[in-house]
C-alpha cells in the first residue's frame, strides 16, 4: 500500500450533510483564522485566541486544518498524540476542561509522513473533522486555516454554515500586507464577515533591554490595511522569545507569561473580537 493510501484510508468521504449541520448548529460561533501569507504566526494566533477564550471559561474547540503542515499539535502540547472513534464519532483531545482539540495530525499514523491529497480528498477530509468529531456543545469554535485562498479556506467557508466569521493574521512588512489584502478579497467573495485584522510581530521585545525593536523596518502595516479595507485592528503582538519559546514548549501564553504585557495585549484583542462578534450578530 502507498504512503497515499495508507493515510487517506483513515477517513471516509461519506458524510452526512445532516449529521454535519447538526454538529455546526451546536456551536455558538466559528472563528476562522486566515492569512493570505505564511510565515506571519497565523497558527500560534489561533491556539492563543482559543486558549485565552477557555481560560475565560468559555467552551472551546480548535480545529487545526492544515493538512500539509499541522502544527497546532506542538503548540498545545499534544505533539505525537492520536485520538480514537466511538460509535461512528472521532474523539477530539482535551486539554482542559474548557479545550478541545483536532487535527488531521492525531489521525495519520506516523508523525512524519507526508499529507498527499488533491483537492476533492481535501474537501472530504475537512467535511469529516467538522462533522463527524464530538465538539458537543461550544462557546467558539477556532478554525487554524494554512496560509493562502485555496482549498482548504475555501471548504471550511462552505461547510461551517452561519455564525462564522474570520479573523486576518498579517505582519507589518508590505510583502505580507499585499498577500494578506487577497485573503480579504477571499472572504468578501465567499461573503464571510470579517471581525478584524491581528498584527503579529508588530516588533520585537528585546530579552536584554525590554525596548520593543522595529523588525520589518515599519510598524504600521496592519493599521493601514485596516484603514484602507475598513475593518479594525483588534490589536499588535510583539515577537517576543519567551513565547516562542513557550510555542515549542506546547505552552500558550497565558500558561507561560501570564501577567506580561504580551498577555495583556492578547486579552484585549479577545475581549475588541467578542465586541465586533456581538455587534455582528445584533
Amino acid at each position: 500500500m502507498s504512503h497515499t493510501e495508507q493515510t487517506t484510508s483513515n477517513f471516509h468521504p461519506n458524510v452526512d450533510s445532516q449529521k454535519l449541520q447538526e454538529n455546526m448548529a451546536a456551536i455558538g460561533r466559528k472563528i476562522l483564522v486566515l492569512s493570505g501569507k505564511g510565515g506571519v504566526g497565523k497558527s500560534t494566533v489561533a491556539v492563543n485566541i482559543a486558549a485565552e477564550y477557555a481560560r475565560k471559561g468559555n467552551k472551546v474547540g480548535l480545529l487545526d486544518v492544515d493538512l500539509h503542515g499541522p502544527s497546532v499539535p506542538r503548540m498545545i502540547g499534544l505533539s505525537g498524540q492520536k485520538c480514537f472513534g466511538f460509535e461512528n464519532q472521532i474523539m477530539p483531545l482535551g486539554v482542559s476542561d474548557n479545550l478541545k482539540v483536532m487535527s488531521v495530525a492525531f489521525l495519520v499514523p506516523d508523525d512524519t509522513q507526508a499529507v498527499i491529497w488533491r483537492g476533492p480528498m481535501k474537501y472530504n477530509v475537512i467535511q469529516q473533522l467538522l462533522a463527524d468529531t464530538a465538539w458537543g456543545e461550544l462557546d467558539y469554535l477556532v478554525i487554524d486555516a494554512p496560509p493562502g485562498t485555496g482549498d482548504e479556506p475555501l471548504s471550511v467557508a462552505q461547510l461551517v454554515g452561519t455564525d462564522a466569521g474570520a479573523v486576518i493574521v498579517t505582519t507589518p512588512q508590505k510583502v505580507a500586507v499585499e498577500d494578506v489584502r487577497r485573503c480579504i478579497t477571499f472572504c468578501r467573495q465567499v461573503k464571510v464577515p470579517i471581525w478584524g485584522i491581528i498584527e503579529n510581530m508588530a516588533g520585537f521585545l528585546c530579552p536584554h533591554c525590554h525596548k520593543e525593536l522595529n523588525l520589518f523596518g515599519t510598524t504600521s502595516g496592519g493599521k493601514e490595511l485596516a484603514d484602507q479595507t475598513g475593518l479594525d485592528l483588534l490589536g499588535r503582538l510583539l515577537f517576543d522569545p519567551v513565547i516562542a519559546d513557550g510555542a515549542d514548549a506546547g505552552l500558550t501564553i497565558p500558561e507561560c507569561s501570564v501577567t506580561t504585557d504580551t498577555h495583556k495585549k492578547l486579552d484585549q484583542i479577545i475581549e475588541k473580537l467578542t465586541s465586533n462578534i456581538h455587534e455582528e450578530k445584533n
